[in-house]
């Protein structure tokens, strides 16, 4: 059964939110995947919510763009923990090849302080801007509480990210700066 519910407002925040899977994948946690519409699906949201607590989910991680308000509103309906993530919205479907301007005029900021900014009793804990992984590893801290066997693997996780820098930080006194950028980034 799934520990974890990922939610996100439409298809477009599936890039972003891919990484919040990609690490309760790695610690083999079980999560289930859905869009999930404030604004244009509300009666599903209300469902979605009854569901997540029939379900036992423990945490639910909403993402959502613009004025993002599926994490605020999920979190109204449930009292299951959600782990919001602010989305840089894309305008993908409205640029030409040659267009660059690919990102919304706030810079995700808009979606950041919806999330962060609930009222009192309404509480939503916010990553930063498109953090989705950190949303997981958020999720993996919390669940470890409660399963200490993911304790266990989260400590080994941390420990290999120590290692992983000591590592490379004797590769850069060995190298020099412009040697070990040549052979990190070739």
């Amino acid at each position: 059964m799934p520990l974890i519910g990922i939610i996100m407002g439409s298809s477009s925040d599936s890039r972003i939110m891919k990484d919040a899977a990609e690490i309760l994948d790695k610690f083999k946690i079980k999560h289930e995947d859905q869009i999930i519409s404030a604004h244009r699906t509300p009666t599903r949201l209300e469902e979605y919510a009854k569901h997540a607590e029939k379900m036992g989910f423990k945490i639910i991680i909403a993402g959502a763009g613009g004025a993002a308000h599926l994490p605020g509103m999920i979190a109204s309906h449930t009292i299951i923990p959600v782990i919001g993530v602010p989305i840089m919205v894309y305008n993908d479907k409205q640029l030409k090849k040659s267009d660059n301007s690919k990102f919304s005029s706030f810079g995700g900021l808009d979606s950041l302080l919806s999330i962060s900014e609930m009222p009192s009793g309404s509480s939503v804990v916010a990553v930063g801007i498109n953090k989705a992984g950190n949303a997981g590893m958020y999720a993996i801290k919390i669940l470890s509480n409660e399963f200490p066997e993911l304790k266990k693997k989260l400590k080994l996780y941390k420990s290999d990210q120590h290692q992983t820098i000591v590592k490379e930080s004797e590769n850069l006194k060995k190298y020099g700066l412009r040697k070990f950028v040549e052979k990190k980034f070739k």
